[in-house]
């Protein structure tokens, strides 16, 4: 299991945020306090991707969707409005009630008291319901982008990367993602808003004893900037460690039959709890840290209420401030740490969404598969050529295939065998250019596959391969998906399953071709598997075949029924086949035997047995071995 110290991720020390060494006017200060939890926001752990640009490349998804939330940002603004009303309430209150005994008063403050909360509670749900629609909609765009790019990425994306690590940013990263794009705006907006208005009803009330809050500022976002760098690291290694669990979940999912044979579940069972403490004790990090920031930051603050409170107490002594006012003045003051609580809280959400942001546009930011090609074929005739072709594997000195020379005639069938690891696969692959060959070309009716269009060279290419991919649907949609950019009906799925002898034990379930298949077929034998594996490549109908060791992993019953699909699959179509049983290829029109990389004989059968080479002696191992 690879672990994510944290001591292993280089921070950047984030620009420290300029505090003013005086206050000169009651807006200057005001101002300087909101840029001040602003740059604290945006600014602070900026690590391997620059924050603001991070943030603002979050908000370009927001910004489709402005009207909505603008809306949402006028209920927060009216909300934040009503919070000093509460304070400034308080001094007529005490002062027209209890000192003077203002009898107006006792029925116009109440009053005013319901309709200050019925304007709280309507501005509440219109921010909260408006935000929420819109963090879903960039929720779904996000992750819309992200299965376009997914689609578009090459083969070696794939093989380079886990897929459990790839599930766990469409389904954790991006939910995180949403709290930064969305919540934390309105929360840095609404409590910004708060705090300056409570901090200028205080000004005014007593300018003197207000000044002192500000001596909580530098301080405050020493703690604050300290542990964003902190957080945003520990966020970093607690997605990755997620997508690790994922993809341990999985493969014990996917291999539940292997680990139970083999007896693997003590060892498994110790994987996943591995993987599990890491989480645990990363989480437990990011919970130390965020509950360290927020006491710090309230006995900052609550230092400065009391020496407001001892100076207010000495003024109110000597009669300079009104028992109405003190109370207002202390209500206001005490009503700040709560929306700096909050403040200081969504620095820990807004780390965390900024971590998984990085995830998600990591993967958006992945090179897609090259496609320089411009020609589109219409209906090509089959004819295939690799000229001078070798492939080496990124990062390997290693060549896989060299100096690789085959003509294939339209409608040809060639058979490659040759030792496991010799390159017919990668040899194959090269086709459908999920590998470019690293020298010579390869083309398709005379035209360098180079120069066609990815989309226009494979809708002319069909495969059946050992290892069948199927969907969870049903038996029509899977044959029926070979057939995703032609028009196709029942009808056409019928005669693909007559033909790739598939209909003899289709019939026999009762939902006959809607029957629900299970989890890449689970609740089908590996025989009817290939078979429907072979009616999804007829319903194409491309000129084009490769079959990939299609027969190997079946019994002699099965083989017989899938090699006769084969044979009506491969009519009139140019023929790719990699051959593990060498009985199966026997009538190919051409076969050739690679070994490490390199084609070391061609002919038909009987001419390679007269030949004695590797093919000779590979066919009569197997003949010996034969029951």
């Amino acid at each position: 299991m690879p672990a994510h110290p944290e001591n292993q991720r280089a921070a950047i020390r984030p620009p420290r945020v300029a505090l003013p060494a005086h206050v000169p006017s009651k807006n200057v200060q005001i101002a300087t306090f909101s840029t001040t939890w602003c740059n604290i926001a945006l600014n602070s752990a900026s690590e391997s991707m620059n924050s603001k640009d991070l943030y603002l490349r979050l908000l370009r998804y927001v910004f489709p969707y402005w009207k909505m939330f603008a809306l949402s940002l006028l209920g927060t603004v009216a909300f934040a409005a009503t919070e000093p009303a509460m304070p400034a309430l308080m001094k007529p209150l005490l002062d027209e009630t209890f000192v003077t005994k203002n009898p107006e008063g006792l029925v116009r403050l109440p009053l005013l008291l319901m309709l200050l909360f019925v304007v709280r509670g309507f501005a509440s749900f219109v921010s909260s319901y408006c935000m929420q629609w819109v963090a879903t909609r960039v929720v779904m765009d996000l992750r819309k982008d992200m299965f376009d790019r997914l689609q578009t990425l090459p083969a070696s994306y794939f093989e380079n990367h886990a897929s459990g690590n790839i599930i766990s940013k469409f389904t954790f990263n991006v939910s995180r993602v949403m709290n930064a794009a969305t919540d934390v705006v309105i929360t840095i907006v609404k409590d910004s808003l708060i705090v300056i208005g409570l901090l200028a009803y205080a000004l005014y009330l007593n300018w003197q004893l207000s000044l002192v809050v500000f001596l909580i500022m530098p301080p405050t976002a020493l703690v604050i900037s300290y542990f964003s760098r902190r957080m945003r690291r520990l966020s970093r290694s607690v997605q990755d460690s997620i997508g690790d669990i994922t993809r341990v979940v999985q493969e014990a999912i996917s291999g539940s039959r292997e680990i139970k044979i083999f007896g693997g579940e003590d060892y498994e069972a110790r994987r996943f709890q591995k993987l599990n403490n890491w989480i645990r004790r990363y989480r437990m990090k990011v919970a130390v840290a965020s509950a360290v920031t927020v006491p710090i930051v309230q006995i900052f603050t609550v230092a400065a209420l009391s020496i407001v409170v001892y100076f207010a107490s000495l003024q109110s002594q000597a009669n300079e401030i009104t028992v109405g006012e003190f109370v207002a003045l202390i209500t206001a003051l005490a009503l700040l740490s709560s929306p700096i609580k909050r403040l200081t809280k969504v620095n820990v959400i807004l780390q965390r969404g900024l971590a998984a942001a990085e995830s998600v546009f990591d993967l958006m930011d992945e090179i897609q598969e090259t496609d320089t090609g411009r020609i589109v074929i219409e209906e090509p005739r089959g004819e295939i050529e690799f000229r001078n072709v070798a492939y080496t594997h990124f990062g390997s000195d290693r060549e896989v295939l060299q100096d690789i020379n085959i003509k294939i005639a339209a409608g040809e069938t060639v058979a490659l065998v040759g030792p496991s690891g010799g390159g017919k696969t990668t040899l194959v692959n090269l086709l459908p250019r999920f590998y470019n060959p690293t020298a010579g070309s390869i083309f398709l009716d005379g035209v360098d596959t180079q120069d066609i269009k990815l989309t226009s060279l494979r809708d002319h290419i069909a495969y059946v391969g050992q290892h069948i991919i199927l969907f969870n649907d049903t038996i029509a949609a899977n044959i029926a998906y070979g057939a995703q950019k032609t028009a196709y009906d029942e009808e056409a799925v019928m005669e693909a399953a007559e033909q790739a002898h598939a209909l003899e034990f289709i019939e026999q379930f009762p939902a006959g071709i809607n029957t629900l298949i299970g989890e890449n077929g689970v609740r089908l034998s590996a025989g009817q598997r290939q078979r429907l594996a072979i009616a999804r490549a007829l319903i194409k109908n491309a000129p084009v075949l490769i079959l990939d060791e299609a027969t190997s992993a079946l019994d002699t019953e099965s083989e017989r029924a899938v090699q006769l699909a084969l044979e009506t699959l491969r009519h009139g179509r140019t023929s790719l086949l990699i051959a593990h049983r060498l009985s199966t290829i026997e009538n190919a029109d051409r076969i050739l035997a690679i070994k490490e990389g390199r084609i070391v004989e061609a002919g038909t059968h009987s001419e390679l047995l007269q030949q004695g080479g590797i093919y000779a002696s590979l066919y009569k191992t197997q003949a010996t071995q034969a029951p």
